[in-house]
C-alpha cells in the first residue's frame, strides 16, 4: 500500500497517541516487533519519542503497526488507486505537451529500468476513459511531478493546471529546459538541460536527484529495495545494486529483505559481483550487523 505524506501523517499521529498509554518497556517492545528504532535512552513525552522512532518507517510497517493497535486507514476511492502505476515504483507525473508524447513516452520507458513508474497522459489513458478523471487521478496519487518544458509550455492550459495541481498538494515539482525556461514558482525546483540529450541521459539524471532529494529519497528507495528483489536476469541484478548503492535513505528492515533475496534470487546470485556488493552494503547502513 502507497501512502502520500497525508496518510503517513495521519498514521504517525494515530500511533504515537495510541502507543504512548503503555509503559515505556513495553513501548521499544512493541517498536521492535515492527522492526523500528529505539532509543536506549528514555526521555521528553512519550508521545514526542514514539514519532522520533516511527517517523521514517516504511509504509507497510506503519500501516501494520496501526492495525495492531486497533486503528485502520479509511481507504480512499478506488479511482485514486489507478491501475497505471507499477506496483511499489516511485509514481512520477511527467507533464508534456501533447505534440511531444513520443518524447515523454521515451522518457517513461528508461525510467521503468530505475524503478520509477512514469505516467504520460497520452500513452497511458484508454480512449474510453474520462480523460480529465485520470488526470486526476494520477495527480492525486503520484510522488513527484516533471515538467517537460517545451516552448507553449505555459501557455497550455493543461500542462500549467497540471504543476499547479502537484504544487497544491507540496509535491516536489522538477522541470527539463528543452527550448523554454522554468517560470514562476517551478523556478526555485530543480532543473535539467535536456537540449541535445537522449531519453536514457536524460533519466538517468533525474533518477540520481530522486534518489537523494530529501522529499523523494524514501519512496525511491523502497521502489529500488523492490526491484533489487525482482531482479529477472543477471544484467539487471548488476544495474539495480548500482542504483541502491546510490540511496541515502536507508530503512533497517531492508537489510532482511536484501538478505533475503540474495539468498533466493538465482539471478542475484548469478550475477558476478552482486552478492558480495549486497552483503558489503547491507554491512554499511544501519543495523547491518544485525
Amino acid at each position: 500500500m502507497s501512502l502520500g505524506p497525508s496518510d503517513r501523517l495521519q498514521l504517525i499521529k494515530e500511533i504515537g497517541r495510541r502507543l504512548t498509554v503503555e509503559e515505556w518497556p513495553l513501548i521499544d517492545v512493541t517498536l521492535r516487533q515492527f522492526d523500528l528504532s529505539t532509543s536506549g535512552e528514555w526521555g521528553g513525552t512519550k508521545d514526542a519519542y514514539v514519532i522520533r522512532m516511527i517517523e521514517g518507517g516504511t509504509d507497510d510497517v506503519l500501516t501494520s503497526l496501526a492495525g495492531h493497535l486497533g486503528f485502520t486507514l479509511e481507504r480512499r476511492p478506488d479511482r485514486l488507486e489507478p491501475t497505471f502505476w507499477r506496483k511499489g515504483y516511485f509514481r512520477l507525473f511527467v507533464s508534456h505537451l501533447a505534440e511531444f508524447r513520443e518524447e515523454a513516452a521515451s522518457l517513461q520507458e528508461q525510467l521503468t529500468g530505475c524503478g520509477v513508474s512514469a505516467f504520460v497522459a497520452h500513452k497511458d489513458i484508454a480512449p474510453s476513459a474520462e480523460w480529465q478523471n485520470e488526470i486526476e487521478a494520477a495527480l492525486a496519487t503520484a510522488d513527484c511531478l516533471v515538467a517537460l518544458l517545451r516552448p507553449g509550455f505555459h501557455a497550455s492550459k493543461w500542462t500549467d493546471q497540471e504543476v499547479g495541481y502537484a504544487m497544491g498538494r507540496s509535491l516536489p515539482v522538477f522541470s527539463v529546459r528543452l527550448g523554454e525556461d522554468p517560470y514562476g514558482f517551478i523556478g526555485r525546483f530543480q532543473a535539467f538541460q535536456g537540449s541535445k540529450k537522449d531519453a536514457a541521459t536524460l533519466a538517468t539524471e533525474v533518477f540520481e536527484v530522486l534518489v537523494k532529494h530529501k522529499q523523494t529519497s524514501r519512496r525511491m528507495t523502497e521502489a529500488l529495495v523492490l526491484r533489487m528483489e525482482e531482479s529477472d536476469s543477471f544484467a539487471q541484478a548488476k544495474s539495480n545494486i548500482g542504483r541502491l548503492e546510490q540511496a541515502i535513505y536507508w530503512h533497517p528492515s531492508f537489510n532482511e529483505r536484501l538478505k533475503t533475496a540474495r539468498e533466493t534470487n538465482s539471478q542475484i546470485q548469478g550475477s558476478w559481483g552482486v552478492s558480495d556488493r549486497i552483503k558489503r552494503l547491507i554491512a554499511s547502513r544501519p543495523d547491518g550487523g544485525v
